[in-house]
Order: C-alpha cells, then structure tokens, then sequence
C-alpha cells in the first residue's frame, strides 16, 4: 500500500478536503522504486478509471519526471472540493490503494487557479 506524506505539511490533504472551494486541481507528486513502476503504472490507470466515472471529474493526466529515478506527477481537475472529497472518501477508493506497491509516497496537495493580470485568466 502506497504512504501518503503531505506536500506541505502544515496542510495535508485530509485539512484541504475541509475547504469548500471550486473548480479544483488535485495535483500528486509520487515517488517509488523503479522496479515498482509496472505495478504503479497498472494500479494508477485503475484509480484513473474509478474517478472518471465519479460525479464531478473534469479530467486527469499523469507526467513521468525525467531522469533514472522513478517519479510522477499526476493532476486531475474537479468541479469541486465537495465532489474530489466524496471520491477520495469511497469505500471503493480507499480498498484500491492497497493495489499499490510499497516503495510508492504519494503527495497530494488541492490547488486553485490565480488569476494573474496580463499572464493568465481566472
């Protein structure tokens, strides 16, 4: 099963789920075994089924670091904090994460967009 270390400690995913806010991107930092990255890969591409079928899933796309060392990072967007919660909390969710393998940390932080004048728009 995967370990979950918070991205910003002071903040864990368990206090951002709390927060009502909208839309919403989940972004994921994992970092595993490199002889584990089959094993990832599979039980990832299973999780990814799973949300996308979950009310309020936008979409998701996971990115491989470069270099020798195996890590990821995947980003899903959601209409809601509300609906990534309800997600996240299923009982069929939480039995998946068994299916990981134990060399994977998994460092989930739930992001909003800025808006930034002149650059990028709300």
């Amino acid at each position: 099963m995967l370990q979950l270390r918070p991205l910003d400690s002071a903040c864990p995913i368990e206090h951002q789920l709390a927060i009502d806010a909208e839309p919403v991107v989940l972004v994921n930092v994992f970092t595993l075994d490199p002889a584990d990255e089959a094993k990832f890969l599979e039980a990832w591409q299973e999780d990814a089924a799973f949300m996308k079928q979950q009310s309020g899933f936008i979409s998701t796309q996971l990115h491989r670091g470069l270099g020798e060392r195996a890590s990821y990072m995947n980003y899903a967007i959601w209409e809601s904090t509300a609906h990534f919660r309800a997600a996240f909390s299923h009982p069929a969710f939480r039995a998946s994460l068994a299916a990981y393998p134990s060399s994977v940390i998994a460092s989930p932080h739930i992001f909003q967009k800025v808006a930034v004048q002149g650059i990028c728009g709300s």
